[in-house]
């Protein structure tokens, strides 16, 4: 697991540990694991996919941003993000 920071300007959204996160890079969606090569991307509006701890699945709508990933610790900062309160997808 590693440490998944989610922010906007306004407010922090999310942070806690997680088991991936699947988001949409400028040239596509890539997602990270435990361990993953450092790497800074920016990001186009889509889905954010996060696994939590106990193997459900948060998914969020974001618009934009910058991510960073390294040392297991990742941070996204959205240009504006919403929780998809419809779905809580069991792996």
């Amino acid at each position: 697991m590693f440490k998944l920071f989610v922010a906007t300007i306004e407010k922090v959204l999310f942070n806690e540990e997680v088991i991936s996160v699947s988001v949409p890079g400028t040239v596509g969606y890539f997602q990270v694991l435990q361990n993953h090569a450092a790497i800074i991307s920016s990001l186009t509006s889509g889905k954010l996919v996060v696994t939590l701890k106990n193997n459900t699945s948060s998914i969020w709508a974001i618009s934009g941003g910058m991510f960073e990933f390294s040392e297991n610790k990742a941070s996204l900062l959205a240009d504006a993000a919403e929780l998809n309160t419809e779905i809580d997808v069991k792996r």
